[in-house]
């Protein structure tokens, strides 16, 4: 007479090797995210509506169609290489020390500078918001040369103002400069 002996599994034995194989297949969540992106663009393009004459085949419609269908090509391309043991390289970084902690002062900074950018490009007009964006960015990142700085990024502003505006057609707000610019 032979006689098994059974080992009740611990409990939480599962949900450790499910955490496991998601740890181990974490890429997966890439390929969820360019499935995703790829169903929205197609969805958007196929229910663009067209009202201008088109001339041919390819439309308006065209592109979004062709950059949808090829985020879902590599969403599966992406997913089959995962299932079959591929991995992502490790990101190796030239000058960055992952065991020192994130700069948060740098961080706060620079979302403060974006958002007061946001908010005073409309009563400021682009090329004095722009201005202190770009200026406010230098002095986030360390630069300080106080003497040299604001005047790059006046004329940062400038002449990105002058390209979109008047190259690209796009238009940006002018504010107070809007009769002198």
């Amino acid at each position: 007479m032979t006689t098994t002996t059974e080992t009740p599994d611990t409990p939480g034995t599962d949900a450790q090797e499910r955490r496991s194989w998601l740890r181990e297949h974490s890429e997966l969540g890439v390929c969820v995210l360019l499935l995703a992106l790829g169903v929205l663009v197609l969805t958007d393009a196929l229910t663009m509506d067209v009202d201008i004459a088109q001339r041919g085949p390819i439309g308006p419609k065209t592109v979004p169609i062709v950059v949808g269908i090829g985020l879902l090509v590599i969403a599966a391309l992406l997913a089959v290489d995962v299932l079959r043991g591929g991995r992502g390289q490790a990101e190796t970084g030239e000058d960055i020390d992952l065991s020192e902690p994130a700069d948060w002062r740098t961080v706060s900074l620079l979302a403060g500078i974006f958002l007061a950018s946001a908010v005073l490009i409309e009563p400021l007009g682009f090329p004095i918001a722009g201005a202190l964006l770009f200026w406010g960015a230098a002095f986030a990142l360390g630069s300080r040369r106080i003497d040299r700085d604001p005047l790059i990024a006046a004329v940062l502003s400038l002449v990105t103002y002058a390209v979109f505006n008047n190259l690209l057609g796009v238009p940006l707000p002018g504010g107070p400069l809007m009769g002198v610019l």
